[in-house]
């Protein structure tokens, strides 16, 4: 499955180019509100959708690093569920993290947290997104790859009791260490 994610200002154009394709349409962020109001500049759950968007992405550490907490993840989360949208939901541990060795700590945090109370969590794929590898060049081993996205899937299933959790990895993908992430059985997209 191809999910292309642009910008705002392309989602509507992109919506009409791919109509006829196997490529969905999904939004990068959204407003965590359910109904309209008073909120100049954002774009809701219910509008994207009205475009003909299929997902979201929510949580991204872009995001994050701006102020975006757990509770807003969730609430965006439970917005974009309720207007008919599949999140794409990041989760990720930053350099520091990393090195206090508090990854599966962040990562069981932001997933009990972005998750809390959330139904239908057959309508959410799992993003795993090291920000310490965002931008840089740097992917995890194979090994921490595999411990994490592990960790992420057992918790998955430990705690909300999903059957088949599907997580993608993201963070400095690109054309020469694609094929090594691939052969990562584990990973999902």
């Amino acid at each position: 499955k191809l999910i292309y994610c642009p910008p705002y200002t392309l989602l509507n154009l992109f919506a009409k180019k791919i109509k006829n394709s196997n490529i969905e349409l999904g939004a990068q962020n959204c407003h965590q509100e359910e109904v309209s109001g008073p909120f100049t500049g954002s774009i809701s759950s219910k509008m994207l959708k009205k475009v003909g968007a299929k997902y979201v992405i929510i949580g991204h550490s872009e995001n994050r690093a701006i102020g975006e907490t757990d509770l807003l993840i969730n609430k965006k989360i439970k917005s974009s569920i309720t207007n008919g949208l599949k999140i794409i939901f990041c989760i990720g541990e930053t350099l520091s993290q990393r090195k206090k060795k508090h990854t599966h700590k962040v990562l069981k945090t932001q997933i009990s947290k972005g998750l809390k109370g959330v139904k239908k969590l057959n309508k959410v794929l799992f993003a795993y997104e090291p920000v310490w590898s965002i931008g840089t060049g740097v992917i995890p081993k194979a090994s921490d790859l595999e411990k994490n996205v592990n960790f992420i899937r057992n918790s998955l299933i430990k705690k909300f009791r999903l059957k088949n959790p599907k997580i993608l990895y993201g963070g400095s993908v690109n054309p020469k260490n694609l094929k090594n992430l691939k052969e990562i059985n584990i990973i999902d997209g």
